[in-house]
């Protein structure tokens, strides 16, 4: 039988927990070149738009449901609709989704567990060698790694609501503020950072664009974890004292500043280590990134600094970027496990046993579709091109399901579970006369372009993941 639901023993336990969901690999690194190539400053003040006047109010909507229910995206569908058959459907997207999520990210966060772990050891010239990220991903050293990432994230999650995802947000996010501040403030040292801060940062509304205005969409979307259940999961941790629309604003705060802070990190050091870099030629990779371009950075400031500094330096990184992956993790299994522990009734410990069966052995092989297995590495081909195990679970789940997954959220509030009750719920921990404006426009929001431009996003998605065509930008 299943334990009492748990929930969060304060709002700090959970904004940090819920910034943790979000703050992601793709703040840390993808969003600081995805600003800088898209017009600087320009793509800053769009994307800081999406976070207001869409993202805001899906956030809420989501965090309502499982407030509302005290149950994980499939519990909460099924509750409110009373099993219609369709919105269940709607409710096991929303629990698949997390899952597959989740198998590549831990292959990622395995990359960058076992990328720390040469830097703690001093392998700086190995990591920057041209040829060690395709000799790393395809050694049977990666399984070794990953017992050690699946060991971390099992004993987080174990743990419960209180004791696990929120103390070690606890600690983890105030670490990973401080670590990228350190990094900031050492990176804004080097030669030549400055300009990368004016690259960063000077508006370019020429470059402004149908592309980079649903390239910040998107950013601003999968960067709040938005459709991927984490926050209607939760949601259902929190007490009704907890002013929703307060706790999503400070979410949504934490995840852009930290998300623009990367930045002042990121281009600085790039600009630092190629004066001369064109950031138009940078890859949206944040994986070539990461595992291709840092390590070089890290390996020229030998000369500056030492061979002992440039460690330290590229060890802060990777713990840095570790913690940003681990938090991510963490909160997107939560998902599937608390849909477990409802629907089978069974306890945190068996739950989690069994995610763990079916996940490793989906990593494993999703590990092992970068050229360790021909089938795996060439599972299909689509939009002209062949696709690998790893590629199909990112195109598919993450890319597209994510955007549908937002939309039938916003259907479900307002056709299904009707705005009058979704309004009701926000009401509760509310201080008279708070959030009214915000209030008034997410209502008016959620029934009117919101859902269009998701259903936008996600044809248009399909179209072009798929299909090789855009519809429309």
């Amino acid at each position: 039988m299943s334990a009492e639901r748990e929930h969060f023993s304060s709002k700090l336990g959970f904004i940090l927990a819920a910034a943790g969901s979000a703050v992601g690999i793709g703040n840390l690194v993808g969003f600081p070149v995805a600003a800088a190539k898209n017009g600087g400053g320009a793509f800053l003040i769009i994307y800081a738009l999406f976070v207001i006047l869409i993202c805001l109010p899906i956030m809420m909507a989501e965090m309502s449901v499982g407030r509302h229910t005290n149950k994980d995206p499939l519990g909460a569908y099924k509750s409110i609709s009373n099993n219609d058959t369709k919105w269940k459907i709607a409710g096991l997207l929303g629990v698949l989704t997390p899952f597959m999520i989740a198998v590549f990210y831990m292959v990622i966060t395995v990359w960058i567990f076992g990328y720390l772990y040469h830097a703690v050891t001093g392998d700086l010239a190995a990591l920057a060698d041209p040829k060690m990220f395709g000799e790393f991903i395809t050694s049977n050293s990666l399984f070794v790694y990953m017992v050690v990432v699946v060991g971390i994230t099992g004993v987080i999650l174990m743990s419960g609501v209180k004791q696990g995802i929120e103390r070690a947000a606890k600690i983890l996010m105030p670490s990973l503020f401080v670590l990228l501040i350190l990094l900031v403030i050492y990176v804004l040292t080097l030669d030549n950072a400055f300009a990368g801060v004016t690259f960063y940062l000077v508006p370019d509304f020429s470059k402004i664009n149908g592309s980079v205005i649903n390239s910040a969409l998107s950013q601003a979307f999968f960067s709040l974890s938005l459709g991927m259940g984490i926050l209607v999961t939760y949601g259902s941790y929190i007490s009704k004292k907890q002013d929703i629309a307060d706790s999503s604003k400070l979410v949504a705060l934490t995840d852009t500043s930290v998300a623009f802070i990367a930045g002042l990190m990121i281009m600085p050091a790039i600009f630092s280590f190629n004066p001369l870099v064109d950031p138009d030629t940078l890859s949206d990779s944040s994986v070539t990134l990461i595992f291709v371009l840092i390590p070089k950075i890290f390996l020229s400031l030998q000369t500056d600094i030492g061979y002992v500094g440039a460690s330290a330096i590229a060890s802060l990184f990777f713990l840095l970027v570790f913690f940003a992956a681990i938090t991510s993790l963490v909160s997107i299994i939560e998902v599937p496990n608390s849909a477990i522990m409802d629907g089978m009734k069974v306890s945190r410990k068996k739950s989690l046993g069994y995610l763990a069966v079916i996940m490793v052995f989906l990593t494993v092989l999703t590990s092992m579709s970068f050229g360790m297995s021909d089938s795996l590495t060439g599972l299909t081909h689509y939009a002209g091109a062949s696709k690998s195990l790893f590629d199909v679970i990112y195109d598919v789940f993450y890319d597209t399901i994510l955007p549908l997954n937002g939309l039938l959220i916003c259907l479900f509030v307002m056709y299904r579970w009707k705005m009058v009750n979704f309004n009701k719920e926000l009401s509760d921990g509310l201080e008279k006369g708070k959030h009214s404006i915000l209030l008034k426009y997410s209502d008016i929001a959620l029934k009117t372009y919101i859902p269009v431009i998701l259903a936008v996003v996600f044809v248009n998605t399909v179209a072009m993941k798929f299909f090789g065509y855009k519809l429309f930008f």
